[in-house]
């Protein structure tokens, strides 16, 4: 389905995009994601959304947006509706999407694991149910021999018979060969591009996947724009959010988008357990991402040996000599470690859509702009379920109160936390609690019967008769 333009989204798309239409150029007076983001957060603090923006009677508010963002500069960029009227008409001549984070449509993961890091805007297009579904990240090198993009192509085919979808950012070598195998196996995959999204999606070869469902591609980059080195470096981000785990077939040291990718990851977001290969030629690289933390990839035999990957509490490396490119065992050494766990997560506080939908003034005619019952207030407005432990914990400690007292209550902002899957570290992460604490209260709820645990997706979830208790 391809979601219509909202009104928001539409008024994002006038401050943030540069609109390349055919061979237009972009304006030098573009936000950047940081003055977008203190934009943002200056019109949820005034109860306003950026479709305000562009109502007839704006004036007083972009006035009031003059501490954050020059009024003159904020009339230009708004002024370019016809050609955002235009650009709009060539995304849809080639079934491109566009969702902005004012939007229900506009993936979770991002939303919920990046929070205002998230792209202000998403270009896309396939099925956007895709992104949703998680699976496994696949990243490496551009330049690889042969060997390697073999190694990757089989990594990708054992994903697709698994039923994991494959998530990659559509760069040649290492990219492409995990996307490839996927496809050619039936299996389904999230591209995130950094640049060429329209071309990509134009290309004979993707058209019918994009169609049947089988690849998305997205970008939160105009489609139109060419190839950028920090584009390629921030959209790392994006693929890392977008899946369950992921693996690091090859990487320069200390240099590339790659490294910095994984290192970030490793670093500072922690959003999924880092596998690094673990056969084949060394590298200075992947040994360097594994004093840091990067997990010896297991090297799974078969589905419910790949499944196991993502059902993993804590890592248990082992070091390992690279020899012998192998993707099943057998094949290459016998000590490979076999495991590993989850890093964790930026806990998913469920967001509504931070801004509803008025009709702007220069909407494209064809463009429908029907609010949604599902837009609503900032969320940032509403109490999130960190919040509220911090009040049973500190009310606990003031008086202190036992353990099971602390429970009782913890029980109760567990349940409301688990209506969706959620693994055991981004349940430490919402708390704000140590792994073990959290998998202490999480076993004695499924003792109890209040919770369960799943396997696809992967998580604790809460019992629906439970939810009468």
């Amino acid at each position: 389905m391809t979601p219509d333009l909202s009104p928001n989204t539409q008024a994002i798309l006038l401050l943030t995009a540069p609109l390349i239409a055919g061979r237009g150029t972009s304006s030098s007076d573009l936000l950047s994601p940081g003055e977008y983001k203190r934009l943002a957060r200056h019109l949820r603090e005034i109860k306003r959304q950026p479709a305000d923006l562009v109502l007839p009677d704006a004036a007083d508010l972009m006035r009031a947006c003059q501490p954050v963002i020059d009024e003159a500069r904020l009339q230009r960029l708004l002024g370019r509706g016809f050609l955002l009227s235009q650009v709009i008409e060539r995304w849809q001549a080639r079934a491109i999407w566009v969702v902005s984070r004012a939007d229900a449509e506009y993936p979770r993961r991002l939303k919920v694991r990046l929070r205002e890091d998230a792209p202000a805007v998403i270009y896309g297009c396939g099925d956007m149910a895709l992104l949703e579904s998680g699976g496994l990240a696949v990243v490496g090198s551009r330049h690889v021999d042969d060997s390697l993009i073999d190694y990757t192509m089989a990594v990708g085919r054992l994903a697709a018979r698994a039923g994991r979808t494959l998530v990659s950012g559509g760069a040649k070598g290492i990219d492409q060969a995990a996307m490839r195998g996927a496809l050619e196996a039936g299996g389904k995959v999230s591209g995130v591009l950094a640049d060429s999204l329209e071309k990509t999606t134009m290309n004979r070869e993707h058209r019918n996947l994009l169609l049947d469902g089988q690849l998305v591609l997205i970008s939160p980059y105009d489609p139109s724009a060419g190839f950028n080195v920090g584009n390629a470096m921030q959209r790392n981000k994006l693929i890392y959010a977008l899946a369950d785990a992921s693996l690091v077939v090859s990487s320069d040291l200390n240099k590339g988008g790659t490294w910095t990718g994984a290192v970030e990851q490793l670093d500072k977001l922690k959003l999924v357990p880092v596998y690094v290969r673990s056969t084949g030629e060394p590298s200075a690289g992947l040994d360097a991402l594994r004093i840091k933390g990067a997990i010896l990839w297991p090297n799974p035999q078969g589905a419910e040996a790949f499944e196991g990957l993502f059902d993993v509490d804590t890592p248990t490396p082992l070091p390992s000599p690279q020899s012998g490119l192998a993707l099943f065992p057998g094949d290459g050494p016998a000590d490979v470690a076999s495991a590993t766990p989850s890093a964790p997560e930026i806990p998913p506080t469920i967001e509504a859509p931070s801004e509803p939908m008025p009709p702007p003034a220069a909407a494209p005619s064809k463009v429908p702009f029907e609010p949604t019952s599902e837009q609503a207030p900032s969320v940032e407005q509403a109490p999130a379920p960190q919040s509220k432990l911090e009040a049973v914990s500190a009310a606990s400690t003031t008086a202190s109160k036992p353990a099971d007292t602390l429970f009782a209550a913890v029980r109760e902002v567990i349940k409301s936390l688990l209506m969706a899957p959620m693994k055991d570290a981004e349940v430490a992460a919402a708390l704000d609690v140590s792994n073990t604490q959290a998998k202490a209260w999480l076993q004695r709820l499924v003792d109890e019967g209040v919770i369960e645990k799943q396997k696809k997706p992967a998580g604790y979830i809460v019992k629906q008769s439970s939810l009468f208790e």
